[in-house]
């Protein structure tokens, strides 16, 4: 990873998509801050489309595609995208199973639910579990005392166990069924909703984020940046960013969103 600073002036002028995790990017010990919701209302104004990309619950992600200043919200790690159109007052929710088939993989995750706390001590079902439509969310660092990497792991590997997905957030570990992931549906979200290939658009989007189950977006995209504290999981994330910023969290995306809007000014 190398400072945002070495970050090329007119590959940041050219930048027209900002893809964005949430939690400990945009926020700062689980506050979203006004210098960081200003950040993006200048990155909107200036013409950039925004989409947060985020492992929280669907319930959050209809209220970020209502009033947020987002083009549309990625949510539940990939299972599904809402898109607010403010003109005709609709909602667009494209999930990536059906409805039945999300019924189901609720009952098997239901009995995660139960297991996996009862498993590793100290775990809980996560305080947004009840807003969540496609997955569970086990909380080892949020409203919980922090646990270290070897609980983790054991979750990880309990979700594993029993045919799930099972990705790290900066304090979740988030598990479901089924073969999709932050980019799978960030590719059909650009497919459907924007008209293109996201392939089209991979050296003028930047994909900002710090933790695990960011690595696919890190992986595709080549300008992809990590707030600082993406080096807290120094050797547990498959693909790093290229460049990565001064400061941690929302310090560190503001950061980011003034390199990007500088660089269109000049």
């Amino acid at each position: 990873m190398r400072p945002l600073a070495e970050f090329p002036r007119a590959a940041r002028a050219g930048v027209g998509t900002l893809l964005a995790d949430i939690d400990d990017t945009l926020t700062d010990h689980g506050h979203l801050g006004a210098a960081a919701y200003a950040a993006m209302e200048r990155l909107k104004a200036a013409g950039l489309r925004i989409v947060p990309v985020t492992g929280r619950p669907a319930g959050w992600c209809d209220l970020i595609a209502r009033f947020w200043p987002v083009d549309a919200v990625v949510g539940e790690n990939g299972a599904f995208y809402f898109r607010y159109d403010h003109a005709t007052r609709r909602m667009t929710r494209r999930y990536w199973k059906s409805e039945a088939e999300r019924r189901r993989d609720r009952a098997r995750l239901d009995r995660l639910a139960r297991d996996i706390p009862a498993a590793v001590p100290g775990a809980a079902v996560a305080a947004d579990q009840a807003y969540r439509e496609a997955d569970l969310a086990i909380d080892f660092a949020e409203d919980v005392t922090p646990l270290p990497p070897e609980a983790v792991a054991r979750i990880v590997a309990l979700f594993e166990a029993a045919g799930a997905a099972a990705k790290v957030s900066s304090i979740h570990v988030n598990g479901w069924f089924g073969d999709y992931d932050k980019l799978a549906m960030t590719r059909r979200l650009f497919a459907e909703a924007f008209g293109g290939d996201v392939d089209a658009v991979r050296e003028t989007a930047v994909f900002v984020g710090d933790s695990p189950n960011d690595a696919p977006m890190f992986g595709f995209f080549p300008n992809a940046v990590g707030v600082a504290n993406v080096n807290d999981f120094a050797g547990r994330i498959a693909a790093l960013p290229a460049w990565i910023t001064p400061s941690r969290g929302g310090r560190g995306f503001v950061e980011l969103a003034e390199a990007l809007l500088e660089a269109r000014e000049a």
